[in-house]
């Protein structure tokens, strides 16, 4: 049975993977969250959630890339990209193992059946699609 301290450093991980699913999260970034090795991690987040982070991450993205598919009018590639996949073909692997369907099979069963899709303008805002004007890439003349 796993040591409590030992849950809490894996929950951190969890967490970091929950929160940041959409960013370009690497095993070494996620096991420092829990303050282990990147091989002792893999072993024991497998050994208490039943999934290699890898794995946990990839259902994370797919089941937020479901409900886009369901609910907003976007692409499928700029699904797969607002999700944190950098392939299509890596993505649309991946869904379709996970729900049996590829991308536009599962948007064609899903959609239809209540209300309208969100604009794919509002789905992208929410979603982190856009980013922000920082003020450090203002001109010269901007910043003055």
């Amino acid at each position: 049975m796993p040591h409590l301290a030992h849950l809490k450093q894996l929950r951190l991980a969890k967490d970091a993977m929950d929160r940041d699913w959409a960013e370009p999260l690497d095993i070494d970034t996620v096991a420092a969250h829990a303050g282990y090795s990147r091989y002792h991690f893999v072993r024991a987040f497998k050994a208490v959630y039943g999934l290699t982070p890898g794995q946990y991450l990839s259902r994370r993205r797919i089941e937020r890339a479901e409900d886009m598919l369901r609910s907003a009018n976007l692409s499928v590639t700029e699904i797969c990209s607002l999700v944190g996949f950098s392939s299509l073909g890596t993505f649309s692997a991946r869904f379709k193992k996970h729900t049996g369907l590829s991308p536009s099979d599962y948007r064609a069963r899903h959609v239809g059946r209540g209300a309208a899709l969100i604009p794919g303008c509002y789905a992208m805002l929410w979603a982190g699609g856009f980013s922000p004007a920082r003020p450090e890439h203002r001109n010269s003349e901007e910043a003055s």
